[in-house]
């Protein structure tokens, strides 16, 4: 629960909102008081939606289904208003943790906990299903624990069984990983009761066994697992696995209805109460009390705020208040304790306006104007494997925050401090929860390495801390479920499974490939199977040949060597590591193989050059960062940087001086300075920012991505590597060995 904001509604409709629960893409969620005082949660829909006559129509539908739903388990709707300027919703509020939440705080359940979850969310799904509904996103973020028992929530994608579909034909709707394969699949037609049931079987096993039964990872790749891997139900109970499989058949007729689901899951069970692990009991509790808390505060004392003629010690005046939606308008009021602690929140009012009076309009009398000083932390390896890029960001950093403060245009100056993290996740933990926590940071450049960003993205977003990464190639954001926030962990790089595109647009375009061999190193997990099937299917619905096959852990360079020859490839593309990837080009050569050889970052590097030596020359790599020096729009850039650090600019350090000046993009609305954690996420989500190395904006279409183009290619060349540019508009290839 986070503060209103100055633009937040005090009152939507008969409700008044006391806090912020959460944001998304279709709207803000409220914690708010109703007329008889009950605590109710308020989804009030973004006006860019309102606007949209068919939205307003699908959402009045969602409305008049959701009254039919009439379950113990199924959280309430109060009231509701379709035709409100900006529509909105209220229902019940449950303080309770999300089961996503309380898995990823306190492991899974036990098996007790997890027969009521599931006997009480398929009675749930029969209320649902008698209302003629299809819910269509059971997942464990949409599902509350309450001390009596679970409550499903979330019905804004749900529809009626026989009704117009809400979305386009071919569009995924719902939550990857939970799915259905006739979801994944998006045949609407097809999506029913029993998808219902096959999201429950997910959500089970998850809770049974604190995993998805089908993978985490990327979406696409949680939809193909769906639709063509049997479950993963390792850790699930043994004697849960039965009903577990036949909810999760591929075909909606092999799964059993919710009241099947039910009385399996109450057979021989007597009553479980407390039906919760103590530490769960425990969070409810707390949350409980801070709820009460927050509502107890709204009901004290109100004082408007200043007139627009008060001087608040020569502050800037307020004359922007707080809209009501759905109710009478006129200036609203800002509520405030009646207390001690009200008084100092006002006064702390006072002082940010006066100090953002002289951040960013000078100070009284004329003069130099004073600019605020903000902190940006750059977190990365800098001691570890990874330290030659994490150094390399370091120093580009140190660019960018020289140019931005020799910008008087700009409101604000930026001071960099250094934190490392040795390429340990243990550390990068540790660190990312230091620096949360010290207030004057106001966002951070970093982590270095996937397996760091890995294991501090929780703490950075759950602080709404923005942080920028530049070279972690995994989806961090993965991590991150049932939270409606927008995501402060921003990737500024496309995701290694992107990497599939140059490669096949190098195959296709520039070496003319028929047979392609592609070798799939399983030791780079999931990412490595999706870039090697990616482009297969490109390939052969091209009318080209594509063998996709799998290295394992013991790999045999000569033997892949031999089948690469045997099968009269004129490509092989390799997902392997340095060393691995060296040892390949090494056998290769052995056998006189001259078709085009291709590698991904993950083989990229000096030690690749070293290896394989001579067998090196005229491999072709897709990274996703450029050579500065042989960039024409890094060329103010190499300069700089060569005159502070008498050397050319490293890989990585165009990348991180393009993120640094997108933060400071964000950290600036106009003339005013964003501050605030939360603003400046959400800052982040509206600039466009044009760089030296890439473009950087916000992308709902493509998952929130902020970029999925920046990806260039790199040949061997006299063994070394020469930049050949962006894989969409490379430069004339030197000619292949």
């Amino acid at each position: 629960m986070r503060p209103l904001r100055p633009t937040d509604p005090v009152r939507v409709g008969p409700f008044r909102a006391v806090s912020r629960l959460g944001a998304g893409g279709m709207g803000v969620v409220y914690l708010a008081r109703s007329p008889s005082g009950a605590v109710t949660a308020v989804k009030v829909i973004h006006a860019a939606h309102a606007d949209d006559e068919d939205f307003r129509a699908r959402f009045r539908r969602e409305i008049e289904s959701a009254r039919g739903v009439v379950s113990r388990w199924v959280v309430p709707l109060l009231d509701a208003d379709p035709d409100a300027r900006e529509p909105w919703l209220a229902t019940a509020f449950v303080p309770g943790p999300s089961l996503a939440e309380a898995v990823e705080l306190h492991g899974p359940l036990p098996l007790p906990a997890v027969r009521v979850l599931g006997s009480r969310l398929a009675e749930a799904l029969e209320a649902v299903h008698r209302a003629g509904l299809v819910h269509r996103d059971v997942k464990p973020g949409n599902v509350l624990l309450a001390v009596d028992g679970p409550r499903l929530i979330d019905f804004g994608i749900a529809r009626s069984s026989d009704s117009t579909a809400l979305t386009s034909s071919g569009m995924v709707v719902g939550s990857p990983g939970f799915l259905s394969p006739e979801q994944a699949r998006a045949r609407r037609t097809e999506i029913g009761p029993p998808s219902d049931v096959f999201s429950l079987g997910c959500v089970l096993a998850y809770a049974a066994a604190g995993v998805r039964p089908f993978g985490g990872g990327l979406a696409a790749a949680a939809l193909l697992r769906t639709v063509a891997d049997e479950p993963d139900l390792d850790g699930v109970p043994a004697e849960l696995i039965p009903l577990l499989t036949s909810c999760l058949g591929k075909g909606p007729q092999e799964r059993p209805a919710p009241a099947a689901v039910r009385a399996a899951l109450d057979s021989g069970q007597d009553s479980v109460e407390p039906w919760l692990p103590e530490p769960v009991v425990r969070l409810i509790a707390d949350r409980s009390a801070q709820v009460l808390r927050i509502a107890a505060a709204a009901e004290t004392t109100e004082v408007p705020p200043p007139s627009p003629r008060t001087n608040l010690s020569d502050a800037e005046t307020v004359t922007a208040v707080p809209s009501a939606i759905g109710a009478p308008t006129g200036v609203t009021r800002r509520r405030f304790l009646g207390s001690a602690a009200g008084v100092g929140a006002a006064g702390t009012g006072a002082l940010w306006w006066a100090w953002r009076r002289a951040g960013t309009r000078g100070e009284s009398g004329g003069g130099t104007r004073k600019r605020p000083v903000l902190v940006l932390a750059f977190h990365g390896d800098l001691s570890g494997q990874a330290k030659a890029a994490g150094q390399a960001q370091r120093n580009g950093a140190r660019i960018a925050v020289d140019q931005v403060n020799r910008q008087q245009s700009r409101p604000f100056r930026l001071a960099l401090t250094d934190h490392d993290d040795g390429g340990v996740p243990s550390r990068a933990a540790e660190l990312a929860q230091r620096l949360v926590a010290d207030s004057s940071i106001r966002a951070v450049l970093g982590p270095t390495t996937d397996d760091c960003a890995l294991a501090s993205v929780l703490t950075y977003h759950r602080a709404s801390l923005p942080t920028v990464a530049v070279s972690p190639g995994a989806d961090a954001n993965s991590r991150i479920t049932g939270d409606m926030t927008p995501r402060a962990f921003i990737h500024v790089r496309p995701h290694d499974q992107l990497m599939a595109a140059p490669c096949f647009r190098y195959l296709t375009r520039t070496a003319a490939a028929r047979r392609v061999v592609l070798l799939d190193d399983r030791t780079q997990g999931d990412m490595s199977w999706n870039v090697c099937r990616q482009i297969a299917r490109a390939l052969r619905n091209g009318g080209r040949t594509a063998d996709v096959r799998a290295v394992g852990q013991t790999m045999d360079p000569e033997g892949l060597a031999a089948e690469v020859k045997a099968a009269r490839a004129d490509a092989v593309v390799f997902t392997g590591d340095q060393r691995r990837t060296a040892a390949l080009s090494r056998a290769l050569a052995s056998t006189a193989y001259t078709g085009v050889r291709m590698g991904i970052r993950h083989g990229f590097g000096t030690e690749f050059l070293q290896a394989a030596a001579a067998a090196a020359e005229g491999w072709v790599f897709v990274t996703p960062f450029v050579d500065a020096a042989d960039t024409p729009a890094a060329k103010t850039f190499t300069m700089a940087y060569h005159e502070r650090f008498r050397t050319t600019p490293p890989w990585w350090s165009a990348e991180a001086y393009d993120a640094v000046l997108f933060i400071a993009e964000a950290l600036a609305d106009g003339q005013d300075v964003v501050t605030d954690r939360g603003s400046v996420v959400r800052r982040a989500q509206e600039i466009r920012y044009h760089g030296i190395t890439r473009t950087l904006a916000y992308s709902v279409a493509s998952g929130g991505a902020y970029d999925t183009d920046g990806l260039f290619l790199h040949q061997v060349v006299d063994g070394t590597f020469t930049f050949l540019g962006h894989y969409a508009r490379e430069k004339e290839e030197p000619a292949l060995p």
